[in-house]
């Protein structure tokens, strides 16, 4: 942090705040302020910072908009904004899952479409939502970079190739079992 910057929870309104004052320090979790500590300095450090919280909470929480905004000096509109733009960023908690099935062309061809459908109706929910015991989030994901081996798929952080209706609903069971 440079000298001249105060800690996030004890700077003024600015853009981002809505010129609501200062924030109480004991309202932010040590958490958040980690995070944004890490990145408000970094030149177009938005993204990283995002990144951040997606990579620790598994989403982007609302009520960090507010925080990002203000420390980055950008209006809540802009962070919400770019938030909703890029794909990977959920807005939204998970399930303890999160199975993304590949929709882009090479997959699709290869019977992407059939697991797409055998998902969701297993899961009984659609893209971005949640099985209704908070399971699996089903998320559509344009291209795993497996196209010589599709179709494909991602559990959590494990990369499926060559998968077929056998194999996902293994892999629901292991998942939904738990």
């Amino acid at each position: 942090m440079k000298q001249s910057d105060p800690p996030i929870s004890n700077r003024g309104g600015g853009r981002g705040a809505g010129g609501s004052g200062s924030r109480n320090a004991a309202a932010i979790p040590p958490q958040y302020s980690a995070i944004i500590e890490q990145h408000r300095h970094t030149p177009g450090g938005l993204l990283p910072m995002l990144h951040g919280f997606q990579d620790a909470l598994g989403w982007v929480p609302r009520e960090v908009v507010p925080l990002v905004a203000e420390a980055m000096n950008l209006s809540q509109a802009e962070v919400h904004g770019v938030i909703s733009y890029y794909h990977h960023f959920r807005a939204e908690r998970p399930g303890q899952h999160v199975l993304q099935i590949c929709r882009a062309e090479s997959c699709k061809a290869c019977g992407g479409d059939a697991l797409w459908e055998q998902a969701r109706t297993a899961l009984g929910c659609d893209a971005h939502q949640t099985s209704a015991n908070g399971q699996v989030t089903l998320e559509p994901v344009y291209c795993l970079g497996l196209c010589a081996a599709s179709p494909a798929l991602r559990l959590d952080d494990q990369v499926h190739a060559r998968v077929d209706g056998r194999m996902l609903g293994g892999l629901l069971r292991q998942v939904e079992g738990q």
